[in-house]
């Protein structure tokens, strides 16, 4: 399967709305969130600081009456330039450009597989910036391997789970960490679909940046293609 039938077939594995957080949540109750560097109402925030970032965050939501923000896949962002874990001084090899889709909503909120697969590796990752506790499952449908990268979770999440360990689509396989075990980011769920981990294990680059970004599409198609948010 090439990579653009990938993507495709993604697309093809639902027809509607599938959660990826806890499941109370309806989708009228999501609302997309611009955090790249065109959006100005950034200009006034402290993108450093995580506390500047979830009151952005929970401000947003109140404005706009909803429960849980989302968005972010192949957005150019300005907040990785407070971590050396991504920043370069050659634009072309800054990582900037978002390979996930982020979910954002409370510490402690369940996240939940949106497919059947089994726990193919976890890590904490703890470079400032980074993605802190992390689970990717591995999924065979149709005949086809892919996996899921769920980032930014608590500590417990990664604690008594097993390599192998089997997940239906609905199930609970981990919380959203805060802040201090999180890399330093208001709470939320980084989410990504990849084709080929090309041999990580409990990591996956979730930041491109211009040279190599037209691989990482092809590799990690839009997860809202299956999501249906």
């Amino acid at each position: 399967m090439i990579n653009n039938s990938f993507s495709q077939f993604i697309e093809s594995l639902s027809s509607s709305f599938i959660p990826v957080v806890d499941s109370k949540f309806l989708n009228e109750e999501y609302t997309s969130i611009d955090l790249s560097i065109y959006n100005k109402n950034l200009d006034s925030i402290d993108v450093s600081s995580s506390m500047a970032f979830e009151d952005y965050i929970s401000k947003y939501l109140i404005t706009t009456r909803a429960k849980v923000a989302f968005g972010g896949y192949n957005e150019t962002r300005g907040i990785y330039r407070r971590s050396k874990h991504f920043n370069q001084q050659d634009p072309e090899t800054e990582r900037n450009i978002h390979l996930g889709l982020d979910v954002w909503c409370d510490v402690g909120t369940d996240v939940l597989a949106p497919l059947t697969g089994k726990v193919h590796s976890f890590r904490n990752n703890k470079n400032f910036g980074d993605y802190g506790p992390t689970i990717i499952l591995e999924h065979n449908i149709q005949e086809v391997i892919f996996y899921t990268l769920y980032g930014h979770l608590s500590k417990k999440s990664i604690e008594g789970i097993e390599i192998g360990q089997r997940f239906y689509g609905g199930d609970v396989i981990a919380q959203l960490g805060d802040a201090t075990v999180n890399g330093d980011y208001a709470p939320h769920l980084h989410f990504q679909i990849i084709r080929d981990l090309k041999g990580n294990i409990g990591d996956y680059p979730g930041v491109s940046n211009k040279k190599e970004l037209q691989f990482f599409l092809q590799n990690c198609p839009d997860p809202n293609l299956l999501l249906k948010i």
